[in-house]
């Protein structure tokens, strides 16, 4: 049997003809009517689950399905001008923990975004408990190829790895001990530099507890219709079939006349993201899918649509596993450069995300959700319900990049998938779809608005960034293997310092000295200071960080008189650097 929808829909499960059919069945049609008297229309929802959830969105008012941002304009108004083109790509698989854990955590940097919590040994201390108790901790992964088959982040999967919001059940799950590897810089050199440059969410949850198929659905239609799982799986083929209320994005955009096109590196029913609610979206694909190939040439001839969503090939490009993650790298890479170097650069706004964790640690418990509409979550006999809809999935990464994007910003608001359709739908005025996206927050967070206004860009060229790393060496795990998981922590990294220039402050009647330690809590360090091979001065420093802090440094109360000295730092016994300084006269 296919075991994934993707070869479902190869093996013929869906031809094209019986997709185009979909619509017109009228047992099909009935079928859906029965279902939507199954699933109450209305929220049933205890009062006391809204609030929560709405309270995790920092508002207390409930906003309705089909009103429109600006009720007062008319629909298919453009309330943002300054941009012209939204790009949208999503990627596959991976938790923020996963790629963007280690984001400004190597040595002297400046921690950025809530990522890994590093231990006194430099790696990340987080850690999950194993089957017997012990705790694995989070590692490199020996290489950018994945295991086949693991981790997973099926609907019962990813509630354990939740475990009741303590996030302690990733490698008791059936993702098992690789859950916890993790990429680095050195690894992911492109998407880090891209999160180091432009803004990123460190609190963007993906849609629910579940895998590639349900969340991609909400990010089209700001619902499910109730799917958890993964088509072939034959639970949820009542889902599948289902037809969202109020439709989709596609059918919102279409009906107000907003151009907007599908590039797609297979333009076959399998590679097409929007055949997801084939009984909508199947219609457009002989106007609106183009190859992935007329995206490169429309963005390079300023010709691109309103909005463009992207498809990778989601065999080799779109990093699940067991893919190579720098073919997928490097496929980002062409995309954030057709972009930077398109002539209407300064006129567009990329959004790049991932549609769930798969099955990756991450170490943020997903909060509250809204339940979108009253259709009920259709899983596996004998699984739960859990939460249903009114819980977000994990954390995944989101980078916005735009000429307009605030400069060195990470957003901690939470969003979803829904909150792209909450951006779209405030810049068309178009009417929400569900209470999710009715209530989202949109990503505004991540554009400086007065800039914007001002028609200011804060990025007014597109900025040089490192290469991808789909380099010889990281595509040799492709015949070779992945390698063997886990892997043990290895030898402590060595602590480093840097020393400053000194200077003189005669009101303080102190030599100052900045010093900095690759990583922060290593407890305190001596900072002496040395001049004909004796000791003449010495201060303890205790909570130094990556970034400088001078230290004072007397020579019996005074500043030292002029001459050259030696700076000294140790910690412990060990000396981890030395300076030369010079005293004026």
């Amino acid at each position: 049997m296919p075991s994934s929808r993707r070869e479902f829909l190869t093996a013929g499960g869906l031809a094209a003809a019986s997709l185009a059919g979909l619509s017109a069945d009228p047992a099909l049609a009935r079928s859906r009517r029965r279902a939507r008297l199954w699933a109450t229309p209305e929220l049933t929802d205890p009062r006391t689950d809204q609030l929560e959830a709405l309270r995790v969105l920092g508002r207390t008012t409930l906003r309705q399905p089909d009103s429109r941002p600006y009720m007062a304009l008319p629909e298919g108004v453009d309330t943002m001008p300054e941009i012209e083109h939204v790009v949208l790509v999503m990627m596959e698989n991976h938790s923020y923990d996963n790629f963007l854990g280690m984001l400004g955590r190597g040595p002297f940097e400046r921690a950025r975004g809530d990522g890994f919590t590093l231990a006194a040994d430099g790696y990340p201390a987080n850690a999950n408990p194993q089957a017997d108790g012990a705790p694995l901790r989070a590692f490199v992964m020996p290489t950018t190829c994945q295991l086949d088959g693991k981790p997973s982040q099926e609907w019962e999967a990813s509630h354990i790895q939740y475990a009741q919001g303590t996030n302690r059940g990733f490698v008791i799950s059936p993702s098992g001990p690789v859950a916890m590897g993790y990429w680095t810089p050195a690894q992911l050199p492109f998407t880090y530099a891209l999160a180091g440059t432009f803004p990123i969410g460190d609190r963007y949850f993906c849609s629910l507890l579940g895998q590639t198929d349900p969340n991609r659905r909400f990010l089209f239609a700001a619902t499910s219709c109730g799917m958890t799982d993964d088509i072939p799986d034959p639970s949820q083929d009542a889902a599948f079939a289902l037809s969202p209320k109020n439709g989709t994005i596609f059918n919102r955009l279409s009906q107000v006349g907003i151009s907007w096109t599908e590039y797609a590196v297979q333009t076959t029913t399998t590679g097409i993201s929007s055949n997801l609610y084939p009984a909508d979206d199947y219609r457009y694909d002989s106007t609106n899918v183009k190859p992935f190939s007329a995206f490169l040439s429309d963005a390079a001839s300023g010709s691109l649509p309103s909005f463009s969503f992207l498809d990778p090939n989601y065999g080799t490009q779109s990093q699940e596993n067991p893919q190579n993650i720098v073919v997928g790298e490097a496929f980002l890479r062409s995309v954030v450069e057709a972009v930077g170097t398109s002539p209407k650069w300064r006129q567009t706004l990329l959004i790049i995300n991932y549609d769930e964790h798969g099955g990756y640690y991450d170490h943020v418990p997903p909060p509250a959700a809204l339940a979108p509409d009253g259709d009920p979550p259709i899983v596996n006999s004998g699984e739960s319900v859990y939460d249903g809809f009114r819980r977000y999935g994990f954390r995944v990464p989101c980078i916005v990049v735009s000429p307009y994007a605030k400069r060195d910003y990470v957003s901690h608001v939470v969003y979803d998938h829904t909150s792209v359709l909450a951006f779209l739908e405030r810049k068309w005025n178009l009417p929400a779809m569900t209470l999710r996206d009715a209530n989202a927050n949109d990503l505004t967070d991540f554009l400086d608005l007065p800039a914007l206004a001002a028609q200011a860009p804060t990025f007014p060229e597109f900025p040089a960034l490192a290469p991808s790393g789909d380099t010889p060496a990281a595509q040799v795990c492709q015949t070779a293997g992945p390698g063997t998981v886990p892997v043990p922590t290895p030898s402590p990294l060595p602590l480093q310092v840097r020393i400053g220039a000194a200077r003189v402050d005669r009101p303080r009647n102190a030599l100052l000295v900045p010093v900095a330690l690759s990583r922060a809590g290593q407890g305190p360090v001596s900072v002496e200071l040395w001049h004909h091979g004796r000791r003449v001065a010495r201060r303890t420093a205790a909570g130094l960080s990556v970034t400088p802090r001078e230290v004072p440094l007397r020579v019996r109360g005074h500043v030292p008189t002029p001459g050259e000295y030696t700076v000294i730092a140790r910690h412990g016994r060990a000396v981890l650097g030395r300076r030369g300084v010079h005293v004026p006269g």
